[in-house]
């Protein structure tokens, strides 16, 4: 079933200037450069999804997302990837669409509008079913992958993670990739995630339900680098996102991978990690999320 090649997926060395040598090293896992789409942990959590929604023989995948979501966009390109109908189920109004639902209805996606009131009821099965019942033989996913095969395949993220890191950094939306990675790493590797939402410490109780008992320790989330919260940016963002590009080549995402880098970067120059710190960070792709400030990046 597995047509994106992986390979595609390439360790890339952030120049040391950059963290000014406070580290040993700090490296980036370009999950990004996997598809144009279904990038980065989007294709890892929605991988085993589609296979066991095949296998088990389900004509149409629904799942749920905001006008920008990443993990609606790359659900429509992967259901048209992989010939299954595609519903999401969009959180709110919209007169006119975002270039994310524009790009999710040209994959063939068919979209439903709800209330945010009714976008609650998202785990509700009965009511997403009464939602999309002119669809036949339904398989739910829910928001950003956050079930048991969403988990699983964050985990096979692993594989590219090798020993010599001491710590791994993940931007953190549902925690389904902080999970799955926990899960899947050796546990003496610290796993650290970057929450760019307000209060987003609350997915702790959540994270922590999830984790094997062997993997409840050796991570930690912080949600100070929200810049106003979800989705959110100021000039001071885009300055860094600017920078980080000219020194590094690497586009940064303005929802997710931005905050993150930032809040390492803080972090590191700050004298938070150890001297000796072996650093990956894993770019969760999501770089079409950049349309909204297109103008004001370099790339």
């Amino acid at each position: 079933m597995d047509t994106i090649d992986e390979r595609l997926a390439v360790i890339q060395p952030i120049d040391t200037d950059w963290y000014q040598s406070k580290v040993a090293a700090i490296d980036m896992l370009r999950l990004d450069l996997l598809h144009p789409v279904i990038s980065g942990n989007k294709w890892f959590k929605l991988r085993l999804n589609i296979r066991h929604a095949i296998d088990r023989g389900f004509k149409s995948l629904v799942t749920f997302g905001g006008g920008y979501s990443n993990h609606l966009v790359a659900t429509a390109c992967a259901g048209k990837m992989f010939g299954i109908t595609t519903i999401g189920i969009v959180r709110g109004r919209y007169d006119i669409l975002t270039p994310t639902l524009m790009q999710c209805q040209n994959a063939g996606m068919k979209l439903i509008f709800v209330t945010k009131e009714e976008y609650d009821r998202k785990e509700d099965a009965d009511w997403i079913r009464e939602m999309a019942s002119q669809f036949d033989e339904l398989f739910i996913i829910p928001e950003g992958g956050a079930n048991e095969w969403g988990r699983r395949g964050a985990g096979l993220i692993d594989r590219f993670v090798n020993a010599s890191y001491s710590l791994v950094a993940v931007a953190v939306g549902t925690g389904t990739t902080l999970i799955g990675l926990r899960n899947s790493l050796d546990v003496r590797q610290q796993l650290v995630g970057y929450v760019p939402m307000k209060q987003g410490l609350y997915l702790k109780e959540h994270i922590f339900t999830h984790l094997h008992t062997d993997k409840k320790e050796s991570w930690q989330l912080f949600d100070e680098w929200h810049f106003g919260g979800f989705g959110k940016w100021n000039t001071e963002l885009l300055t860094f996102m600017n920078e980080f590009y000219k020194i590094n080549n690497i586009p940064l995402d303005i929802v997710y991978t931005a905050k993150m880098m930032y809040g390492v970067r803080q972090q590191v120059l700050a004298g938070y990690f150890a001297a000796d710190a072996r650093i990956l960070c894993i770019h969760s792709g999501g770089l079409q999320g950049n349309v909204s400030v297109q103008g004001k990046l370099l790339y």
